[in-house]
């Protein structure tokens, strides 16, 4: 199982990001795609996740501002961020729900006032 994750920079407030992540190495279109991330002192969160058929779920901190979407026959899975805050700064990780949890390497979103 591999997950390539991409897409993260710097960015200022109220600006756009796109992370995308590239999976391989197991049934992409039956498992459940999740973005998380990690702040510096804090507890790493679940941003947005996406179910097979489709239907996302999103943490109240970014509901209205970020959408998850999925490319079954590409095995992709991309997390499109608008009007970006400061506490959004992060690391990034893609993962995937299969028989384990499965993460990929994680992308740097570095957003200034």
């Amino acid at each position: 199982v591999q997950l390539q994750a991409s897409g993260g920079g710097l960015v200022q407030a109220g600006g756009s990001l796109r992370l995308s992540c590239a999976a391989s190495g197991f049934f992409f279109s039956r498992t459940y795609m999740a973005w998380y991330r990690l702040a510096p002192g804090k507890q790493r969160e679940l941003v947005a996740g996406i179910s097979r058929d489709g239907s996302p779920n999103y943490a109240d901190s970014v509901k209205g501002r970020f959408t998850i979407s999925r490319d079954n026959d590409k095995s992709t899975v991309a997390l499109q961020m608008n009007n970006l805050k400061p506490e959004d700064t992060a690391v990034y990780y893609c993962k995937a729900q299969y028989t384990h949890d499965y993460w990929g390497q994680g992308t740097l979103v570095t957003v200034s006032s």
